[in-house]
């Protein structure tokens, strides 16, 4: 264990089944949080994750379930209370990231986005808000560099995190005070699979010398579920100060 600062508290996270998403259930669970993870179609991913929460000592679930659809949502969030008892901490980050030039970009890749990336924690904190409430508890978004900054070939995506980044201060006054609401705001983290120029270009450009790490997301999601409840409404660039450059 990290350390207990989570013990006897339980968590759900958003598209949890891998990679950064991942990072984060593992990280709270090395906390000492009970955690549900939840996938679309990564159910093999979604099962080794919750072994690995399971070899912390720590309780796991994965549930499958799509953000975007409001019975999903309601019954991933009863199945997390079921095997739980509680619901502490929402971390909502189930995303779509996609590349298109603005004028290409179609009425039905405009709406996917937006219905993951927007629609999908408010429907999940919506949901999940009365429990969070009984619990005094915390939702932490995770936005993007992308949402501060615009990225030409990325509008669509770029648009609906910007979206994501006002909700959150939305929801921090209205959710207020039982509930904190932050936001995380990733810049360019290197994961499998990313080309390795593009990599170096952004590492580059970087006054950290290099690019970001899903523990450094991790990090920066467990400091909103660990730190005062009375930090809310931030967004938190987690992005070597790329986005100064």
């Amino acid at each position: 264990m990290l350390n207990d600062s989570l013990r006897g508290k339980s968590a759900l996270v958003t598209g949890g089944a891998r990679r950064i998403g991942r990072r984060i259930a593992l990280a709270l669970a090395q906390s000492g949080a009970n955690v549900a993870v939840t996938y679309r179609n990564s159910e093999a991913e979604a099962a080794e994750t919750a072994r690995q929460i399971e070899e912390t000592g720590c309780r796991a679930l994965a549930i499958e379930c799509d953000v975007r659809s409001e019975s999903s949502v309601r019954a991933a969030i009863a199945a997390s209370v079921a095997q739980f008892g509680r619901l502490d901490l929402v971390v909502n980050n189930a995303a779509v990231f996609e590349s298109a030039l603005l004028e290409n970009i179609s009425l039905d890749q405009w709406d996917e986005v937006f219905e993951t990336n927007a629609r999908g924690p408010f429907l999940v904190a919506r949901e999940a808000l009365p429990l969070l409430r009984a619990a005094g508890g915390r939702i932490i978004n995770m936005g993007s560099l992308g949402g501060l900054h615009a990225w030409a070939g990325h509008a669509h995506y770029c648009a609906s995190k910007a979206a994501l980044h006002m909700l959150t201060q939305a929801m921090a006054k209205a959710f207020a005070p039982q509930v904190s609401v932050n936001c995380v705001a990733p810049g360019w983290i290197d994961l499998d699979g990313q080309p390795a120029t593009q990599a170096a270009h952004f590492a580059a450009k970087t006054p950290m010398g290099r690019n970001g790490s899903a523990e450094d997301i991790a990090a920066a999601v467990l400091f909103f579920a660990t730190g005062p409840h009375f930090i809310t409404g931030q967004i938190l660039a987690v992005d070597g100060g790329l986005g100064l450059v």
